[in-house]
């Protein structure tokens, strides 16, 4: 349920089992209500209205709670039904997209509003978390290039010791679990301990931010396929030679501390200096910007860049930005000749 009403200071009753009733306990405290509780029905007493703004029920599968509903009425006592909390010892990996909240799935947002612990990093939908996971605890787990707050041996046994403990757990990452995310690692972590474990995958930004930017990663005619690399390293002769030579579109995901390399190594390994490049920065964000160059240009027009940035290079590049009528007219001439 969406809280609308102010609740600050109010008195809240909210009764079912403690486990099924967890969740609706934490979102009512953290809308700002004075929350008691009744645990089973034999303990509710009419005396417990006295004083009470609101009921939050919850269906704990007990039938005994009927002359709650009574006497609600009698009293004059607002009462809403709630749905028990799922059972607990359970991770689940979420991708949270490339940012934005209307991005992510409704089976992420289903996952958010179950969980108990939220542990999250910089790149996910973190703004809007609080409304998103009403009442759960949100832990900062976040990285930054160069500067892991918290190392990944860590949260893989926060994890689980926090699912174990009786929890739901949201491992809220962003853009997709498994690309450059480090789900892999978490999901054997949690299956090595004998946590259950899911995942909710996410739109991955080595997709989305360069659409954000006008650039299609394949376009008909111009490119057939494409290929995703991290950029937290520079890569070897060996993989930037297998890249120049597969042709199609390169993504690079947060590649602005290795672009220069990147770009000379695949000058180096025969992709022409003019091949069309580009660099998507805070792609869905606030201040998205976009730098279009060549392979031999970019590292002097992204001078400047920081991540988070997606790196683009290939012809797709050429249709960056371009009016949708001029993306028909490619069309009809790619068909013509086809």
């Amino acid at each position: 349920m969406d809280l609308t009403a102010d609740l600050t200071g109010a008195s809240v009753l909210v009764t079912g089992n403690a486990v099924a009733a967890r969740r609706a306990v934490r979102r009512y405290r953290a809308a700002g209500a004075v929350v008691s509780t009744i645990e089973c029905p034999a303990h509710f007493r009419t005396s417990a209205m006295d004083e009470v703004l609101l009921v939050a029920a919850v269906d704990d599968g007990d039938p005994g709670w009927e002359p709650l509903r009574t006497a609600c009425r009698l009293h004059g006592v607002f009462m809403v039904s709630e749905p028990a909390a799922l059972p607990g010892r359970h991770v689940t990996l979420v991708g949270g997209g490339p940012g934005p909240v209307d991005l992510l799935t409704e089976r992420a947002k289903e996952a958010l509003r179950e969980a108990d612990v939220v542990y999250y990093d910089r790149l996910g939908p973190v703004e809007g978390l609080t409304q998103l996971a009403p009442g759960a605890l949100l832990v900062d787990v976040g990285k930054t290039p160069g500067h892991h707050k918290i190392p990944q041996h860590e949260i893989e046994a926060m994890l689980v010791s926090t699912a174990r403990s009786g929890a739901r757990v949201v491992r809220l990452k962003g853009g997709d679990p498994y690309v450059f995310g480090r789900g892999g690692e978490e999901l054997a972590a949690c299956a090595a301990a004998g946590v259950p474990v899911s995942v909710v995958p996410g739109i991955s930004s080595s997709i989305a931010v360069p659409g954000a930017a006008g650039i299609p990663v394949t376009h008909r005619g111009i490119s057939r396929m494409f290929t995703v690399v991290s950029g937290h390293a520079p890569l070897s002769d060996s993989e930037l030679e297998h890249l120049a030579g597969l042709g199609g579109t390169i993504v690079v995901l947060m590649g602005v501390g290795t672009l220069r390399d990147t770009a000379a190594g695949l000058e180096r390994a025969g992709m022409r200096a003019d091949m069309p490049a580009a660099v998507i920065e805070r792609g869905f964000r606030p201040g998205q910007r976009t730098t279009i160059a060549t392979l031999g240009t970019l590292p002097a027009a992204a001078a400047l860049a920081s991540n988070p940035a997606v790196l683009v290079i290939g012809e797709v590049v050429s249709l960056a930005g371009t009016p949708e009528q001029a993306l028909l007219d490619s069309l009809a001439s790619t068909l013509e000749t086809s």
